[in-house]
């Protein structure tokens, strides 16, 4: 009867050790969980972004320069962007050096300088895609950060992709995020997506590898708003009392850089 009751008892012992790893391992304690991947999270992203008919946000940005004593200087502007899908755009960035805004109503760019009291005006039918496309092709306007706004985000960041991985997560502004890390020929990039119900991009960093001490750009998203109608007017221009037109040429003077800043020599 003795053995037969410790014969029990060890049966019933190990079955509770049964029954509490299964508990264990289902709850996720004690192992590590399966990292998503990175271009999903991209994909997610994009799909996310691309769904949202009106997007307002504000920003940061960081550009770094090289001096030609190998010194790293670093300059800063802030701004914000109301987007409306397809075709009507309305953007400000302003730094030390510049002063620039771009209004967008599907037919007309307008471009205006307050550091240099003088706007142009750029004939752009289309999307919003389109211009941008224009404005890289056209004018020289690099537009680091617009790819995450476009409708097609995931293939044009995918695009030349060699490497991606999921970094982990970090906390922008106090929102967690998921940290993937992209590498292509000539630039490695990292993007910064927050975790939840909506995955907003909400810090990317771009490093140019092919030129000397690799200057990065970055990108911060401070505040995101979506599901709300612009003012009547908000995608209109109005040259401000006294400014003049310019030529398109004059664009160069508007960059987030002063001018004659090096750019970094290559390696």
């Amino acid at each position: 009867m003795e053995t037969n009751t410790g014969m029990n008892v060890s049966g019933r012992v190990s079955a509770a050790s049964l029954i509490f790893a299964a508990v264990l391992f289902a709850s996720g304690s004690g192992v590590q969980a399966q990292e998503p991947d990175a271009k999903a999270v991209l994909k997610a992203m994009s799909n996310y972004v691309g769904s949202q008919k009106t997007i307002e946000v504000t920003f940061d940005s960081d550009i770094e320069v090289i001096t030609p004593q190998l010194e790293k200087i670093q300059f800063t502007n802030s701004g914000e962007l109301l987007f409306s899908r397809p075709d009507k755009l309305r953007a400000h960035r302003v730094g030390g050096y510049a002063d620039v805004a771009l209004v967008f109503d599907g037919k007309t760019a307008s471009i205006y300088g307050k550091n240099i009291n003088g706007y142009v005006h750029l004939n752009a039918p289309g999307s919003v895609d389109q211009l941008i496309a224009a404005l890289r092709a056209g004018h020289g306007v690099a537009l680091p950060g617009a790819d995450l706004l476009q409708s097609n985000a995931y293939d044009l960041l995918v695009a030349g992709v060699q490497e991606s991985k999921h970094i982990g997560r970090g906390v922008i502004d106090g929102r967690e995020c998921e940290h993937l890390a992209f590498r292509n020929a000539d630039t490695d990039w990292q993007l910064w997506v927050e975790v939840g119900e909506r995955p907003i991009p909400r810090k990317m960093v771009i490093t140019s590898k092919t030129v000397n001490s690799a200057p990065q750009y970055t990108l911060r998203i401070k505040s995101w708003k979506t599901g709300f109608k612009p003012a009547a007017d908000a995608f209109k221009f109005v040259p401000p009392a006294g400014a003049t037109r310019i030529k398109p040429e004059a664009l160069i003077e508007l960059d987030e850089l002063p001018q004659g800043a090096p750019t970094g020599a290559q390696p």
